[in-house]
Protein backbone atom coordinates (compact mmCIF):
# COMPACT_ATOMS: atom_id res chain seq x y z
CA UNK A 1 0.00 0.00 0.00
CA UNK A 2 2.92 2.17 1.01
CA UNK A 3 4.37 1.43 -2.66
CA UNK A 4 1.58 2.66 -4.40
CA UNK A 5 0.96 5.68 -2.19
CA UNK A 6 4.20 6.93 -3.42
CA UNK A 7 3.59 6.14 -6.74
CA UNK A 8 0.19 8.09 -6.87
CA UNK A 9 2.21 10.98 -4.53
CA UNK A 10 5.13 11.43 -7.53
CA UNK A 11 3.06 11.05 -10.53
CA UNK A 12 0.12 13.32 -9.11
CA UNK A 13 -1.56 15.09 -12.17
CA UNK A 14 0.29 12.69 -14.97
CA UNK A 15 -1.25 10.08 -17.39
CA UNK A 16 -2.19 6.93 -16.01
CA UNK A 17 1.09 5.14 -15.60
CA UNK A 18 2.05 2.86 -18.45
CA UNK A 19 5.23 0.64 -18.54
CA UNK A 20 7.20 0.42 -21.20
CA UNK A 21 5.76 -3.25 -21.61
CA UNK A 22 2.06 -2.04 -21.79
CA UNK A 23 2.79 0.49 -24.52
CA UNK A 24 5.69 -1.76 -26.62
CA UNK A 25 3.17 -5.22 -26.11
CA UNK A 26 0.10 -3.80 -25.82
CA UNK A 27 -0.07 -0.96 -28.48
CA UNK A 28 -0.85 1.17 -25.24
CA UNK A 29 2.14 4.28 -26.16
CA UNK A 30 0.62 7.30 -26.45
CA UNK A 31 -0.10 8.84 -30.08
CA UNK A 32 -0.15 12.03 -29.37
CA UNK A 33 2.62 12.96 -26.71
CA UNK A 34 2.32 15.94 -24.87
CA UNK A 35 5.02 18.20 -22.95
CA UNK A 36 5.37 18.99 -19.29
CA UNK A 37 7.72 19.74 -16.98
CA UNK A 38 8.09 16.31 -15.28
CA UNK A 39 11.06 14.67 -15.81
CA UNK A 40 10.92 12.28 -18.76
CA UNK A 41 13.88 9.15 -19.30
CA UNK A 42 16.16 10.64 -21.93
CA UNK A 43 17.67 7.99 -24.21
CA UNK A 44 19.82 8.94 -27.53
CA UNK A 45 19.67 6.12 -29.94
CA UNK A 46 22.57 7.98 -32.03
CA UNK A 47 24.75 6.88 -29.22
CA UNK A 48 23.20 3.43 -28.88
CA UNK A 49 23.94 2.80 -32.60
CA UNK A 50 27.10 4.02 -32.85
CA UNK A 51 28.73 3.15 -29.85
CA UNK A 52 29.87 -0.40 -29.11
CA UNK A 53 26.91 -0.80 -26.92
CA UNK A 54 26.01 -4.54 -28.54
CA UNK A 55 26.00 -5.80 -24.80
CA UNK A 56 24.30 -3.13 -23.10
CA UNK A 57 26.12 -2.47 -19.74
CA UNK A 58 23.40 -0.52 -18.23
CA UNK A 59 22.00 -1.13 -15.14
CA UNK A 60 18.58 -1.31 -13.88
CA UNK A 61 16.89 -1.59 -10.89
CA UNK A 62 13.46 -2.65 -11.86
CA UNK A 63 11.50 -3.57 -8.40
CA UNK A 64 9.62 -6.88 -9.93
CA UNK A 65 12.67 -8.86 -11.63
CA UNK A 66 16.40 -8.28 -10.49
CA UNK A 67 17.62 -9.53 -13.44
CA UNK A 68 15.52 -6.89 -16.03
CA UNK A 69 17.31 -4.65 -18.62
CA UNK A 70 14.68 -1.82 -18.94
CA UNK A 71 16.75 -0.28 -21.65
CA UNK A 72 16.09 -3.19 -24.22
CA UNK A 73 12.08 -2.28 -23.76
CA UNK A 74 12.62 1.31 -24.27
CA UNK A 75 15.42 0.79 -27.06
CA UNK A 76 12.80 -1.45 -29.02
CA UNK A 77 9.87 1.36 -28.79
CA UNK A 78 11.63 4.13 -29.07
CA UNK A 79 13.12 1.93 -32.74
CA UNK A 80 9.54 1.37 -33.37
CA UNK A 81 7.75 5.08 -32.58
CA UNK A 82 11.10 6.65 -34.34
CA UNK A 83 13.09 4.51 -36.52
CA UNK A 84 10.63 1.87 -38.14
CA UNK A 85 9.58 2.93 -41.69
CA UNK A 86 6.12 2.02 -41.26
CA UNK A 87 5.93 -0.07 -44.47
CA UNK A 88 2.62 0.09 -46.50
CA UNK A 89 2.94 -4.31 -46.90
CA UNK A 90 5.15 -4.85 -43.65
CA UNK A 91 7.81 -7.66 -44.71
CA UNK A 92 8.43 -8.25 -40.74
CA UNK A 93 4.70 -8.90 -39.99
CA UNK A 94 4.50 -11.22 -43.19
CA UNK A 95 7.84 -13.19 -42.22
CA UNK A 96 6.78 -13.49 -38.37
CA UNK A 97 5.52 -17.25 -37.93
CA UNK A 98 4.02 -16.81 -34.95
CA UNK A 99 2.05 -13.62 -35.93
CA UNK A 100 3.90 -11.85 -32.79
CA UNK A 101 4.16 -8.56 -34.87
CA UNK A 102 1.31 -6.42 -35.71
CA UNK A 103 1.14 -3.03 -37.31
CA UNK A 104 -1.74 -0.87 -35.28
CA UNK A 105 -3.38 0.64 -38.41
CA UNK A 106 -5.41 2.97 -35.62
CA UNK A 107 -1.80 4.01 -34.39
CA UNK A 108 -0.63 5.14 -37.78
CA UNK A 109 0.88 1.88 -38.25
CA UNK A 110 2.57 1.76 -35.20
CA UNK A 111 4.31 -1.59 -34.78
CA UNK A 112 3.93 -4.15 -31.78
CA UNK A 113 5.55 -7.56 -30.87
CA UNK A 114 3.67 -9.42 -28.65
CA UNK A 115 6.20 -11.01 -26.48
CA UNK A 116 4.11 -13.99 -25.31
CA UNK A 117 3.77 -15.24 -28.89
CA UNK A 118 7.73 -14.45 -29.80
CA UNK A 119 9.80 -17.36 -30.30
CA UNK A 120 12.96 -15.38 -30.79
CA UNK A 121 13.25 -16.48 -34.36
CA UNK A 122 14.22 -12.65 -35.49
CA UNK A 123 12.94 -13.65 -38.73
CA UNK A 124 11.51 -10.10 -38.45
CA UNK A 125 15.18 -8.25 -38.23
CA UNK A 126 16.44 -10.56 -41.36
CA UNK A 127 12.53 -9.59 -43.63
CA UNK A 128 12.80 -5.58 -42.66
CA UNK A 129 14.43 -4.09 -45.46
CA UNK A 130 15.60 -1.39 -44.15
CA UNK A 131 17.46 -2.89 -41.21
CA UNK A 132 15.42 -1.25 -38.31
CA UNK A 133 14.74 -4.24 -36.36
CA UNK A 134 18.08 -4.74 -34.80
CA UNK A 135 18.82 -8.36 -33.55
CA UNK A 136 19.79 -7.15 -30.10
CA UNK A 137 16.50 -5.64 -29.88
CA UNK A 138 15.07 -8.79 -29.61
CA UNK A 139 15.46 -10.74 -26.58
CA UNK A 140 14.31 -14.50 -25.55
CA UNK A 141 12.88 -12.84 -22.53
CA UNK A 142 10.59 -9.75 -22.26
CA UNK A 143 12.25 -6.74 -20.13
CA UNK A 144 10.50 -3.79 -19.19
CA UNK A 145 11.13 -0.58 -17.63
CA UNK A 146 9.02 1.12 -15.17
CA UNK A 147 10.88 4.66 -15.96
CA UNK A 148 11.39 4.84 -11.96
CA UNK A 149 8.21 6.65 -11.31
CA UNK A 150 8.02 5.33 -7.83
CA UNK A 151 11.44 6.10 -7.32
CA UNK A 152 12.45 9.10 -8.22
CA UNK A 153 14.81 11.21 -5.80
CA UNK A 154 16.00 7.96 -4.14
CA UNK A 155 19.73 7.99 -3.93
CA UNK A 156 21.32 6.16 -7.57
CA UNK A 157 17.54 6.31 -9.45
CA UNK A 158 17.27 5.89 -12.35
CA UNK A 159 20.07 3.35 -12.06
CA UNK A 160 20.67 3.16 -15.60
CA UNK A 161 21.33 6.75 -16.01
CA UNK A 162 23.62 6.54 -13.72
CA UNK A 163 25.28 3.47 -14.80
CA UNK A 164 25.44 3.62 -19.08
CA UNK A 165 29.33 3.38 -20.13
CA UNK A 166 28.19 5.91 -23.08
CA UNK A 167 25.96 8.59 -21.56
CA UNK A 168 23.44 7.72 -23.63
CA UNK A 169 20.84 8.09 -20.87
CA UNK A 170 18.85 10.87 -18.54
CA UNK A 171 16.34 12.82 -17.43
CA UNK A 172 15.11 15.64 -19.01
CA UNK A 173 12.15 17.95 -18.34
CA UNK A 174 9.49 16.94 -21.03
CA UNK A 175 8.65 20.53 -21.56
CA UNK A 176 12.25 21.29 -22.27
CA UNK A 177 13.05 22.88 -26.27
CA UNK A 178 13.61 19.92 -28.45
CA UNK A 179 15.93 20.02 -31.20
CA UNK A 180 14.72 18.82 -34.71
CA UNK A 181 15.99 15.08 -33.75
CA UNK A 182 14.52 15.16 -30.31
CA UNK A 183 11.17 13.32 -29.69
CA UNK A 184 8.19 12.94 -26.82
CA UNK A 185 7.78 9.01 -27.11
CA UNK A 186 4.86 8.21 -25.18
CA UNK A 187 3.69 9.83 -21.40
CA UNK A 188 7.56 9.09 -20.21
CA UNK A 189 9.81 8.66 -22.46
CA UNK A 190 12.34 11.51 -24.45
CA UNK A 191 14.12 9.87 -27.64
CA UNK A 192 17.16 11.74 -29.71
CA UNK A 193 17.30 10.00 -33.19
CA UNK A 194 18.38 11.20 -36.08
CA UNK A 195 14.54 10.77 -37.71
CA UNK A 196 13.73 9.52 -41.40
CA UNK A 197 10.67 11.50 -42.82
CA UNK A 198 8.40 10.13 -45.07
CA UNK A 199 8.43 13.58 -47.15
CA UNK A 200 12.50 14.04 -47.43
CA UNK A 201 12.75 10.54 -48.89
Amino acid sequence: MAREQTRTDKTAGRPAVRSAAEELYLGGVSPEPRPDAFPRLFIDLDVCFQADCRACDAQCSYYYHPDNRGVLSIGELATYALICRRCEHPHCVDACPRDALEQRLDQGKFLIRHNLRCVNCRSCSHACPYGTILPELLPRYAHNCDYCLDRRGEEAEPLCTRTCSHGALGLRAGDSDLDENTFLVGDHLMVRSTHWKWEKA
